[in-house]
């Protein structure tokens, strides 16, 4: 299979998850300084024009990042990526879930303002309430969304791959990291993973 991403987004999520899981892959990087997203060649492999998208080997595509993480985990289910208990696997969906709904679209506002506004003055004031709005965020995932050193407490998760990439976004978004002590933990935690250190040696975060 082969995944298509950007550096730095959220595309590397699965990424992180397909090294957990052992699976072999080829990574195709899409340059977004060039808008290579937007070509026609990738938008014949996704049309919305946004990473991840992962081709599988019969050539069919995934798209949108808890889609991809819980087929990573389902395929190959003694990496043990997802719990086996019902409630903390609806927890780690509920994190993925305000990920993708809220914490992003947060960050989005940032850079993306035209993808609701065509006012220059409205984007500008999208990008200045950006630090306000990911601290929020990331005291509602402080408080509620790390139950001990990962998403699910003792236990990693595709959720904290998730998590983890977002939350590599809050100081460049002007959020004060320090604090935040469970979320400065968590991340000095995934550094130390070797699937993150893979990561970084391919200069994709």
């Amino acid at each position: 299979m082969k995944l298509f991403y950007a550096n730095g987004t959220i595309s590397i999520a699965p990424a992180i998850a397909l090294i957990e899981a052992g699976i072999d892959h080829d990574l195709a990087r899409l340059d977004f300084a060039n808008a290579a997203q937007s070509k026609p060649e990738y938008l014949a492999i996704n049309p919305k024009g946004r990473v991840p998208a992962l081709v599988l080997d019969d050539g069919k595509v995934l798209t949108e990042t808890g889609a991809l993480l819980d087929y990573i985990a389902a395929i190959a289910p003694d990496a043990g990526l997802t719990p086996d208990s019902p409630e903390d696997a609806a927890h780690m969906r509920s994190v993925m879930y305000y990920l993708a709904s809220t914490m992003h679209v947060a960050h989005a506002h940032k850079m993306r303002g035209s993808r609701w506004s065509d006012k220059p003055e409205s984007q500008a004031d999208m990008t200045a309430k950006v630090p306000e709005t990911m601290t929020a965020c990331a005291q509602y995932v402080e408080a509620e969304c790390l139950r001990g050193d990962y998403v699910c407490g003792a236990e990693f998760t595709i959720a904290d791959t998730y998590l983890f990439v977002v939350c590599n976004w809050l100081e460049g978004d002007g959020v004060v990291l320090s604090d935040f002590p469970k979320i400065t933990a968590f991340l000095s935690r995934m550094e130390n993973r070797n699937s993150v250190q893979a990561i970084r040696a391919k200069g994709m975060l």
